[in-house]
């Protein structure tokens, strides 16, 4: 599946659950919820995902953890908080460029409309 089709069916399961349960949960609750909806899918998810961080040549373990790794291919963070900030995106910056991939979702599901939570960042 190419990174867009991954990445369209990440932004459709989104807005489903958000239809279902609305805005105001607990962010680990949408997490589980998304990751069941993309396994339905037939979509490889990977929760709480290691980002590693190598710096000077060595490993240094941090704890940067991923919100959700889809088919290996595209970094999802979520959010349920009343404004994204330039924090949370530059959070999703570094996980792209740490995880060597090149697309990342945050999705933040404190919206009326989830689309108007979805923001969708490119690695270089």
């Amino acid at each position: 599946m190419h990174v867009n089709e991954i990445s369209g069916q990440i932004v459709d399961a989104a807005i489903h659950m958000h239809q279902t349960l609305g805005p105001g949960l607990l962010e680990k609750t949408y997490q589980a919820c998304l990751a069941h909806e993309l396994r339905k899918r037939s979509l490889h998810v990977e929760t709480e995902k290691e980002a590693p961080l190598v710096y000077d040549g060595q490993h240094v373990d941090v704890g940067f953890r991923i919100d959700m790794l889809v088919a290996d291919e595209v970094i999802v963070e979520l959010k349920s908080v009343e404004h994204v900030l330039p924090i949370h995106e530059a959070q999703i910056l570094t996980y792209l460029k740490l995880m060597k991939k090149r697309i990342g979702l945050l999705l933040n599901f404190n919206e009326l409309r989830m689309k108007d939570g979805i923001h969708r960042f490119i690695n270089g």
